[in-house]
């Protein structure tokens, strides 16, 4: 797939088009109230470029897991409030249970050009997460165009997200556009050396990234849960750190793999240890391979810290997914602070995916100095992996 030849909404003419565009609006919600409007903010640039160039523009996206059936704490409602706050003009929102309803009819056949109205929730039709025709017909019938602008979604084949694009001609937003050029021109052209860094509680989540990346970069740095796999793997003791059993032989596997493939492979070399799992337990340094029995390893230490820091350094390019720690954790915050202190000084093209480590970057206040923050938890995991993306391959190839 090469996902960097997809159509924009650039390469279309939108004038005077009823244009369906799937947005990820999935917003935590607290008493009907948005506690973060992050995604919709993220989304305004391609909906703000179609109403300015005149077309009449059909939101639509899913909310939490209503599971097939109206449920009106799901309800979009105050998205389409938030959204026309921002966009200086009513979003009016089709209320309608069975989302295209006569609601949704009637406000698409009257919309003018520049005008903007929202879906309900897709996830009220149990059709929408099985991609059945039925519902993707439904939805095409509304519009003239196609527009995936949800990256979060774009792994999943929902009728929102692919099975729509099979009756329209179907193009990306800015969006999914950024996703691609910073993702995708990162594991095809990376400027080099590549520095990948993981990070996480699994091994076994990220298999398929670390196969895939060990192809393609100049150092893989290991932190997290998953970095106590490796070293038992080496013969260390790990006490009762994060442990998968059935993964040990594949970690000593990748180690000697990238070895071969003259990757450097970094595991940390000490670590911030706690007598149990809680935030204010008793904490000390010790060596990976000197952790005692009944202590585990919550955030890599100092050494490791320093020895990160030295690799990110020099990078070109920088991918980062997943945290060094319980990173949630003032006490064991340390260690991702040390990572994203280094990526953001390093003046590498860094790409922050997976939901841990964007809260941390977040909340540490590095988010301007990233190059690209990624909106898709698991979608930039399977892009990572090299894996095709449905809500992205069902897009019009540039010609």
């Amino acid at each position: 797939m090469n996902a960097l030849n997809k159509k924009t909404i650039e390469d279309i003419e939108v004038r005077g088009k009823k244009i369906l565009v799937r947005c990820d609006f999935n917003v935590p919600l607290k008493d009907g109230e948005i506690t973060n409007d992050k995604r919709i903010v993220a989304a305004l640039p391609t909906i703000k470029y179609l109403s300015e160039n005149g077309a009449r523009v059909i939101l639509c996206s899913h909310l939490g897991r209503p599971k097939g059936e109206y449920k009106p704490e799901f309800s979009l409602a105050p998205v389409a409030v938030r959204l026309s706050e921002y966009l200086g003009q009513e979003v009016k929102l089709a209320e309608d249970e069975n989302v295209v309803g006569e609601n949704a009819k009637t406000l698409a056949a009257g919309l003018q050009d520049g005008q903007v109205m929202l879906l309900e929730n897709v996830r009220y039709r149990k059709e929408e997460t099985k991609n059945e025709e039925t519902f993707s017909k439904e939805l095409a019938s509304l519009a003239d165009i196609f527009v995936n602008d949800a990256f979060g979604t774009a792994h999943r084949a929902h009728c929102s997200t692919t099975g729509v694009a099979a009756y329209l001609p179907a193009v990306c937003g800015y969006l999914i556009q950024k996703e691609i050029t910073f993702m995708g021109g990162a594991l095809a052209d990376p400027k080099r050396p590549l520095v990948a860094i993981l990070g996480g509680a699994k091994v076994s989540d990220k298999i398929g990234v670390i196969t895939n990346l060990l192809d393609k970069c100049d150092t893989l740095i290991i932190g997290g849960g998953m970095a106590y796999t490796f070293m038992k793997s080496l013969g260390h003791h790990i006490g009762t750190s994060l442990l998968e059993e059935e993964q040990v032989e594949n970690a000593g596997k990748m180690m000697k793999d990238a070895e071969e493939k003259g990757v450097k492979f970094l595991i940390p070399v000490d670590n911030k240890v706690g007598r149990e799992y809680d935030e204010n337990t008793e904490a000390m340094i010790v060596n990976s391979d000197e952790i005692p029995d009944g202590w585990m390893g919550l955030d890599i230490g100092p050494e490791t810290q320093k020895l990160f820091s030295e690799a990110i350094k020099g990078a070109g390019t920088i991918i980062w997914n997943g945290p060094m720690g319980v990173s949630e954790w003032d006490n064991f915050a340390a260690g991702t602070i040390a990572v994203a202190n280094a990526v953001a000084e390093s003046g590498a093209i860094s790409i922050v995916g997976g939901g841990d480590s964007v809260a941390a970057v977040t909340k540490l206040g590095f988010s301007d100095k990233m190059s690209h923050i990624s909106t898709g938890g698991g979608a930039s995991l399977e892009f990572l992996e090299g894996k095709e993306l449905p809500g992205i391959a069902a897009l019009n190839d540039k010609e």
